[in-house]
């Protein structure tokens, strides 16, 4: 009774508004500018590889992988970071500061007039523009992958132990700010790289659309952070670390037979480590296994910025008086998003339940790999009716030569393995424009209907591989597990960066069809993993050990954290209607 008390006092001493502690207000705004900085310069990014530092195709999607992978590997970095050192509100800030000074090096980099010494246009100095790019995706790499594991942890943070109501309320805004920064920056980036700037002569302003996200992260640095509740540090990362370090080595050091085998290899831990925590870990690590098969999803799912972005380029964008941008189809993914989720859990679920199927989360997302694989045979068939289109341009092995002088003076033309000629000049205002090559009349809306297949598989895939690790984990290591999701994003963007160079396919279409055929062997092999999964109740878990350890200040520590986390999932549960959980 006196800590309630005690918790009420404290409660009513800080700042608050409609119940809400005001510190969750600023940390909503700085969620929002940071999703939008993040999306708006992900978004053009393909295209600035290609159109202002000139890489092709393969090479411009091998960066963007390889930068969206240094996205999701640095999270794992960031928590150790929060855990061990700074603690979760150092972290976040610190780590804005270095995400701000590599989206304002990010958008000096795509300034061409910087190099333009002789004012035609065309950067004189290649290297220093590809240089500052390459720092500034670094520096964004390690800003937005390092505080992505600590911000949602720490608003929840701001709340006393009576806020439950206010805190599950919060999560819901927190994520849907993430899908307005999304929406809202994939909409508006776009249309600002389409327009023309520079001081001697006018190109893409890629400027524009990377300064605009620097400038967003520049408020979220800014918001007011004076009222927020600062946090220490968990700990929880180490200690699991530390567990496994010590178990396999105890497990090295006993491998002779005349050492009981014991039940499970962590329980090799026993010696140093209580049976709580054990268990815990125990718990985790089943989680873990299941995201093993889970990458070859995300190879697939992150192409939409890549590939199926390039893709685009050779489409017709005429949607009669606006033209649309192929980085603006990206837009599709999270209006599908908004409409699909109700959809999907307040009529097809409910329809698959009545029709008497047991559809578990595991078999959800085994649905949601199958979907994104023909979201890929779509994208597959549409490619060759695109190369239909396309005309086949003599290679550079082949000697026959065209060349159309339109100066007055004629041009001798030497060519290797002929003889050398002339090419007389013309008068250009006597010849009439003439079309040899007619442009696409592909459509960029065919691309609706990949993206439409792979935003459901998305559904039954992230949303609800989240709620489901989220139910699996124990109370007191969401964090880890979050950072394990993470890595699987980053380690699928690693597969693509190895199946686009070793493959080597000459048709594009035909490295489509085998990525859906990796992803369906790999679904496969993940439907039999979730047949022979045992569906866990860690609360319950939790509380036979606690019934062992009678240590009442370690019960009364687990009852609060085990209440806080039924909260949190019940309310995941009960609101992913409303907001798309997987843009974190």
């Amino acid at each position: 009774m006196a800590d309630e008390e005690r918790n009420t006092k404290k409660a009513k001493n800080r700042p608050s508004c409609l119940g809400y502690p005001v510190s969750i207000f600023f940390i909503v705004v700085n969620e929002f500018c940071e999703r939008f900085s993040y999306y708006g310069m992900k978004a053009v990014l393909v295209l600035y590889f290609k159109y202002f530092i000139g890489w092709d195709n393969d090479l411009s999607t091998t960066i963007y992988h390889t930068f969206v992978a240094l996205c999701y590997l640095t999270p794992i970095l960031g928590a150790i970071i929060a855990d061990s050192w700074l603690g979760k509100f150092k972290t976040i800030v610190y780590l804005s500061i270095v995400y701000t000074i590599g989206q304002v090096i990010m958008a000096i980099s795509a300034i061409h007039d910087i190099t333009d010494t002789n004012r035609d246009g065309t950067p004189d100095n290649m290297t220093f523009h590809t240089a500052m790019s390459m720092l500034g995706l670094i520096l964004i790499a390690l800003g937005t992958g390092g505080i992505k594991p600590c911000v949602a942890a720490f608003g929840g943070d701001q709340f006393e132990e009576h806020q439950e109501k206010q805190r599950s309320t919060f999560f819901s805004i927190f994520y849907l700010s993430i899908n307005a920064g999304s929406l809202l920056s994939t909409l508006i980036t776009p249309i600002l790289r389409a327009q023309e700037c520079g001081i001697y002569s006018k190109q893409s302003c890629f400027p524009l659309a990377f300064g605009v996200p620097a400038a967003l992260m520049v408020v979220a640095l800014s918001a007011c952070w004076n009222n927020i509740k600062s946090c220490g540090k968990s700990k929880c990362m180490i200690a699991v670390f530390s567990l496994l370090q010590f178990a396999i080595r105890n497990r090295f050091n006993h491998r002779s037979k005349q050492h009981p085998k014991r039940e499970h290899w962590m329980d090799w831990a026993e010696e140093k480590y209580d049976k709580l925590l054990i268990a815990q870990v125990k718990m985790v690590l089943k989680v873990l296994f299941l995201y093993i098969p889970l990458p070859m999803f995300w190879a697939l799912f992150d192409q939409q910025g890549s590939r199926w972005t390039l893709q685009a380029t050779t489409m017709d964008g005429n949607f009669g008086a606006f033209i649309i941008q192929p980085d603006q189809m990206q837009i599709v993914n999270p209006i599908l998003i908004v409409i699909m989720v109700p959809i999907m859990d307040s009529a097809v679920y409910p329809l698959i339940k009545k029709c008497g199927l047991n559809f578990t989360p595991l078999r959800r997302m085994t649905v949601g790999m199958l979907l994104a694989s023909l979201a890929f045979v779509a994208a597959a068939l549409l490619q060759i009716q695109i190369d239909r289109t396309v005309p086949n341009f003599p290679s550079s092995s082949q000697t026959q030569v065209k060349f159309l002088n339109l100066e007055n003076t004629p041009v001798p033309v030497v060519v290797e393995g002929q003889e050398p000629f002339v090419v007389p000049g013309f008068n250009v205002s006597s010849h009439n424009a003439i079309q040899d090559i007619n442009p696409n009349d592909i459509h960029m809306a065919w691309q609706v209907i990949q993206y439409f297949l792979m935003t459901c598989g998305e559904v039954v895939f992230s949303v609800t591989g989240l709620d489901f690790s989220y139910s699996q984990a124990p109370s007191n290591m969401k964090s880890v597990l979050q950072a394990g999701w993470l890595l699987t994003v980053a380690v699928g963007n690693i597969i693509v960066l190895i199946v686009a160079e070793a493959g080597s396919l000459p048709e594009q279409w035909a490295e489509y069809v085998l990525f859906a055929c990796l992803l369906v062997a790999v679904s496969i092999i993940f439907a039999v993993m979730a047949y022979f999964y045992t569906y866990m109740d860690p609360a319950e878990i939790e509380a036979k050990f606690m019934e062992l350890e009678p240590d009442d200040k370690k019960r009364k520590e687990l009852e609060m954290m085990t209440k806080d986390n039924l909260a949190y999932v019940n309310n995941e549960t009960s609101n992913n209607t409303d907001v798309k959980q997987t843009k974190i």
